[in-house]
């Protein structure tokens, strides 16, 4: 066996060997964080809901009066909106926008989609609140595919208010500054508008980051995450849900939702 001594020089193989494991130590060195950290624009609704509330199992069958929904963004692609129909899939959301520098590719062919093969569809925006304010986001939205018609087959927009994937989970917002965004964003979007935002949250993220704050209750419908057999806890304010993402691992698209009512329901949101 070769043994180093002092002064004696190392042969190119040994110090091309020490070179490597020293370049592998300081990858291995980068934060984890840092590593993890997803790009700009490919934050999608409920991809924190998983890592910090966990996943509870899913509602049993047969549940009364509900009508089946999916959310979906890019990172689903084209999506096969027959496939859903036919298994009785009856509204859907698609990401439109995010903060005031992306919107989604494939927009057009899931937003179209979805309404093509009969379909009642909706859009949302993913809200991050440490870039610009909520009136900026919500007019980036509103120009970007998040408005609203009376036609009966289009629901208003909605807000996705959660954890941040690209930093601090409330954004690095006191709980009294994020109630601020987010009344700026909603008043904006019904001025824009004439309707009152849907609300996408969960109510751990809620909690923590508004300071479970009971104020946009009386106006907005709630759209509550959780991966469970039940809803669970709902934010302060609110006595019912009306959407409920209950899973990311559904067919076809992964993300689905409980619309809490028959399809009429449905029908009378998107009326106003």
């Amino acid at each position: 066996m070769t043994v180093h001594r002092p002064g004696t020089p190392r042969s190119p193989l040994t110090a091309l060997l020490l070179a490597v494991c020293s370049l592998l130590t300081a990858l291995v060195a980068v934060p984890a964080s840092a590593a993890d950290t997803p790009p700009r624009g490919t934050a999608h609704m409920g991809m924190g809901v998983a890592p910090h509330d966990g996943v509870h199992g899913t509602p049993g069958p047969g549940r009364a009066a509900q009508t089946e929904g999916v959310d979906v963004s890019s990172h689903q692609g084209n999506v096969a909106w027959t496939t859903l129909w036919n298994s009785g899939v009856r509204w859907a959301y698609t990401k439109a926008t995010e903060g005031t520098y992306y919107t989604n590719p494939y927009f057009g062919q899931q937003y179209t989609g979805s309404y093509t093969v009969g379909m009642i569809r909706g859009a949302y925006h993913f809200a991050t609140p440490d870039t610009t304010s909520g009136a900026a986001q919500a007019n980036f939205f509103v120009d970007n595919g998040g408005g609203w018609s009376r036609d009966g087959r289009t629901l208003p927009g909605a807000l996705d208010i959660e954890w941040n994937p690209y930093g601090d989970t409330c954004y690095g917002k006191t709980p009294g500054q994020m109630v601020s965004w987010i009344a700026d964003f909603l008043n904006t979007y019904r001025a824009r508008t004439g309707r009152e935002a849907v609300i996408y949250t969960a109510t751990s993220w809620w909690t923590q980051c508004t300071g479970d704050y009971a104020g946009f209750a009386g106006a907005h419908p709630l759209w509550i995450a959780r991966y469970a057999a039940t809803v669970g806890t709902l934010p302060a304010g609110w006595s019912y849900y009306t959407m409920w993402q209950y899973t990311s691992t559904g067919p076809t698209v992964g993300d689905h939702n409980h619309f809490n009512g028959a399809l009429d329901r449905v029908v009378a949101l998107a009326n106003g």
